[in-house]
């Protein structure tokens, strides 16, 4: 990641408002920050945003403030929490659901930050040249499930069953599960999905995992129902 590109892009978006929309926000401009997850365990989030926006002259309570939207994992809540930064009329948002973002303003900044192709996504007309009121950073994570795999199976050379545990509410989920399940099959081993969005079905989740025999020889899972 390239901090001064991603604080270069929090500064623009509080810079470059519109005149008309600067002229109805409070005296003290906001940035909105939009998030499908929990904001405990993302904390971290947070104090990076404020530590960014300092380094560019912005300290939260005196000459901007943060406008936090957390879903907890609750998509559906998502639109709404984004109308309501739009709303705010903040100067930017910065997201990890940068469409939803999208289809929620097509004139306030929006600072993205994802791991699946923003171009595929839907996000950006290009990479070099994303166009609209969006721009951000992408890991593209989720083209490298074979090489995790591969290391994976360092871990576990014998492993005849591979499980993924995917997260249904992330629009990236499904490509990769396609990218590691052709990975998977070229290698000769079996490959189970078991889904889980939240913290309650993560523990029936590994118990699905356990039974398929994942990371277990395969003389030793020929009973289990995969």
């Amino acid at each position: 990641m390239n901090r001064r590109k991603f604080v270069g892009s929090l500064a623009s978006g509080l810079a470059v408002t519109p005149y008309f929309a600067r002229a109805q926000q409070p005296a003290i401009p906001a940035v909105g920050l939009l998030r499908s997850t929990p904001s405990a365990p993302f904390a971290f989030v947070v104090e990076a945003l404020r530590w960014g926006l300092k380094e560019t002259g912005f300290v939260e309570g005196q000459n901007v403030t943060i406008e936090q939207r957390w879903a907890d994992n609750q998509v559906d809540r998502l639109p709404r929490l984004a109308a309501e930064l739009v709303r705010r009329k903040v100067a930017v948002i910065v997201t990890n659901v940068g469409l939803v973002a999208k289809q929620a303003t097509t004139t306030r900044a929006i600072v993205y930050v994802a791991s699946e192709d923003p171009v595929a996504l839907g996000l950006v007309a290009s990479l070099n040249r994303p166009g609209g009121n969006i721009t951000g950073i992408n890991f593209f994570a989720n083209q490298l499930g074979g090489k995790r795999l591969g290391i994976l199976l360092e871990l576990v050379p014998k492993a005849a069953v591979i499980a993924f545990l995917m997260d249904p509410s992330w629009t990236g989920s499904m490509a990769e599960v396609s990218e590691v399940e052709a990975a998977v099959r070229k290698m000769g081993r079996k490959f189970v999905v078991v889904k889980a969005a939240s913290e309650p079905e993560f523990e029936p989740a590994f118990t699905t995992i356990v039974r398929a025999g994942a990371g277990m020889p395969s003389n030793d899972v020929s009973g289990f129902p995969v």
